[in-house]
């Protein structure tokens, strides 16, 4: 376990070094620890076998729990085109596959249904480019669940009629109804005791993280003894409390478990199992995986090829869908080692499946990253995408009210003057709140304690409040939880703005129990404002705005850091970062949208000048008395790119955007932690009012671009 632990911690750093799925990383770590290397881990070992089954029911539960089910009701046409397309064309390749190795019936169609599936590895990318909602994307991310669902019913009978043709009806009609009959009561069922459930105990997150956890293995214990493979019957636990879990803190809990400790795990068990040596000294597993290769790149290009003659896309979206449904990770991975142990797959199909798996996890990502590149130009360059709505639905308030939670003294004095900053300038009302933790008896004298030491600082804030020329009203507020506390005050208050210190967001404890900012930003109705400051708010002068991308930017941030601002007759400057398309430039210099190396492709001009012109008519549509100055810089890495600029500047805002699981469940690094740690000037992280980045910390993924 030890050994298995600094693995999952070590390698996957390392291969975010060097800009590599940590996937390849902890597959090979588990080829050189097993018996094709070093041998310090046998794959027979029972403790490796129970976690990794655990990691592949969990890997089956997040891809069943990450599925938006919006999103394929909104492409729900074309999603069903493109996955029905992806699964028949998969499953001809492997009926030919099949006649060519002479494979049994079963094993073929078989190994082209866990070539259908995909994992959209490089939706991150996508996410940073900002064009998360095209429309061809949107469809790829849909069609996932045509093509695991299909993969998993393949499996499922597959394996109940192992002797048996495939294609036989008798069977088919005595397998299917059963299945179906499963699937229907599972889906159904668990979605309505999890909703009924969450109902009574919703504001227990112990109880709903543990009925999950609970609803997971059972539908496993009943499919088994359906005679069901078990990994549908996660797959579809994680369908049934979807909407239940909904985007909140259980389900970042449910993924950070699972993300961290058990799907590593398997993917090292994956490692060990791998027989390379088998792999290298056979010519026939060599050309099989040559095979496979290039009918999976021909059967996928072919699926986007005619989505795109069909809804007539532009070539760059075409080869965007072709490149982001091209990786086989998740579902594959766990249908290969299920038909592997079933004695499906033979030990050459098995290694070539985890070779392939290799190959297209890395190619796949750097392919959307050239064909998306150019498709965010064409984005950018239509003036129609911007969206002001966020102007219409969030009209001025008459009452501009900030809630400012007092606990620390030391960094109470710094938030308590950027409220007054804010305040003054809006006419607006500060509202210090102290909590004081309950206890079961009122007269209990730790609760007469922290009720003194709670009037002691809304003391002292009214009288900073008082000093600074604002209006103030303190408030006591007696609860047993600090984050419900924050949020209710904020919406009794009616609160338009909620100022915190920054607190550790780092950390195993955080991380698996959440803290008070994590809980505080999930369920807030309002704005709010994470702050660190290193000195005082009425000397900040130069503000710095990375733009998460162009076709959605951040409304809330922007007029937070112009108020700001206004206060102190500061500027304002929005930055956006553009990914370089000729390599990596110098870093030694700040290179801004005037000031570009003489080696800048004509691409990279024009791309600048569109954004340029894109963020121009964004402000000018704002109508701000004061616009912000707007600078683009050409570079390889967002958070040196945000680094070297921030260094003439006294505060950096970043937009706070929820961070997701990757789809290979490994999760996301929190860059702006990594940022602050470097980072010797005041940061803010505001989150937007409505519930927009609800989640973790923003990621590499949602700054700069």
């Amino acid at each position: 376990m030890a050994i298995l632990l600094l693995v999952i911690l070590v390698v996957p750093i390392l291969f975010d070094r060097l800009k590599l799925p940590a996937l390849v990383g902890l597959v090979g770590a588990g080829v050189v620890l097993g018996p094709s290397g070093w041998n310090l881990l046998p794959s027979s070992l029972p403790m490796i076998n129970l976690v990794s089954d655990i990691g592949l029911a969990y890997l089956m539960f997040i891809a069943g729990l990450e599925v938006d089910f919006q999103l394929f009701r909104n492409q729900k046409i074309p999603a069903l085109i493109f996955g029905g397309l992806t699964v028949s064309l998969s499953l001809v390749l492997g009926i030919l596959l099949g006649e060519i190795f002479n494979w049994t019936e079963n094993t073929s169609i078989l190994i082209g249904a866990l070539l259908a599936a995909y994992s959209p590895l490089a939706y991150p990318i996508i996410s940073r480019l900002g064009i998360v909602n095209n429309p061809s994307v949107n469809v790829t991310m849909a069609a996932t669940l045509i093509t695991n669902i299909s993969a998993l019913l393949i499996l499922s009978i597959s394996i109940v009629i192992p002797n048996a043709q495939f294609i036989d009806l008798t069977q088919l009609m005595i397998i299917l109804p059963r299945i179906i009959i499963y699937m229907t009561v599972i889906v159904v069922g668990i979605d309505w005791v999890g909703k009924e459930f969450f109902r009574r105990f919703g504001d227990n997150e112990s109880y709903k993280f543990l009925f999950v956890l609970c609803s997971v293995f059972l539908a496993a214990v009943v499919a088994q003894w359906m005679g069901i493979e078990k990994i549908v019957g996660v797959f579809l636990a994680g369908l049934a409390v979807n909407d239940a879990v909904e985007d909140g803190p259980v389900k970042e809990k449910l993924l950070f478990i699972g993300s961290v400790l058990f799907i590593p795990v398997f993917f090292v068990h994956l490692g060990l199992v791998l027989n390379l040596s088998e792999f290298i000294n056979s010519n026939s597993t060599i050309k099989l995986l040559i095979f496979m290769l290039l009918g999976l790149i021909i059967c996928k290009f072919i699926t986007a090829f005619f989505i795109k003659i069909l809804y007539q896309y532009n070539w760059q979206e075409t080869l965007t869908m072709w490149s982001l449904s091209m990786p086989v990770v998740g579902t594959t991975l766990a249908v290969t080692l299920v038909g592997y142990r079933s004695g499906l797959l033979s030990s050459a199909v098995f290694n070539n499946i985890i070779i392939l798996t290799l190959f297209t996890s890395l190619f796949s990502p750097w392919l959307t990253s050239r064909f998306a590149g150019k498709l965010t130009c064409a984005v950018v360059n239509q003036s129609e995408k911007i969206n002001l709505s966020r102007n219409e639905q969030h009209p001025e308030q008459q009452d501009f009210n900030i809630l400012v939670p007092v606990y620390n003294p030391q960094t109470q004095q710094n938030l308590i003057e950027m409220a007054a900053l804010l305040a003054r300038q809006a006419d607006g009302k500060i509202v210090p709140l102290a909590i004081a933790h309950a206890t079961a008896q009122m007269h209990n004298y730790r609760l007469e304690k922290a009720c003194d030491r709670s009037e002691r600082l809304l003391a002292k804030a009214t009288t900073q409040c008082q000093s600074l020329g604002a209006t103030v009203a303190p408030l006591l507020r007696i609860d047993d939880a600090f984050a419900p506390a924050i949020s209710r005050a904020a919406r009794e208050q009616k609160a338009s703005l909620i100022i915190m210190g920054w607190g550790k967001r780092h950390g195993l404890r955080a991380r698996l129990f959440g803290n008070v900012i994590d809980n505080v930003l999930w369920s807030s109705h309002c704005s709010v404002v994470v702050a660190r400051l290193v000195e005082s708010p009425s000397r900040i002068q130069r503000i710095l705005v990375p733009i998460e991308n162009l076709t959605t930017p951040s409304f809330e941030a922007v007029k937070f850091a112009q108020i700001l601002a206004n206060a102190n007759q500061a500027q304002v400057t929005l930055l956006n970062v553009c990914i370089s398309e000729i390599g990596r430039l110098k870093t030694d210099k700040q290179t801004t949208e005037n000031q570009l190396p003489t080696r800048n492709s004509s691409s990279n001009s024009s791309q600048i000048e569109a954004r340029h012109e894109h963020l121009h008519q964004w402000l000018s549509q704002l109508n701000l008395p004061n616009p912000p100055e707007i600078q683009i810089i050409i570079h390889e890495n967002v958070g040196q790119a945000i680094l070297q600029a921030a260094r003439l500047y006294d505060l950096v805002v970043f937009p706070y955007i929820r961070n997701h699981t990757s789809p290979g469940g490994l999760a996301n690094h929190d860059v702006t932690t990594q940022l602050a740690r470097q980072l010797t000037c005041s940061i803010i992280i505001l989150k937007e009012s409505g519930g927009r980045g609800a989640g973790p910390a923003p990621n590499q993924d949602s700054l700069g671009r």
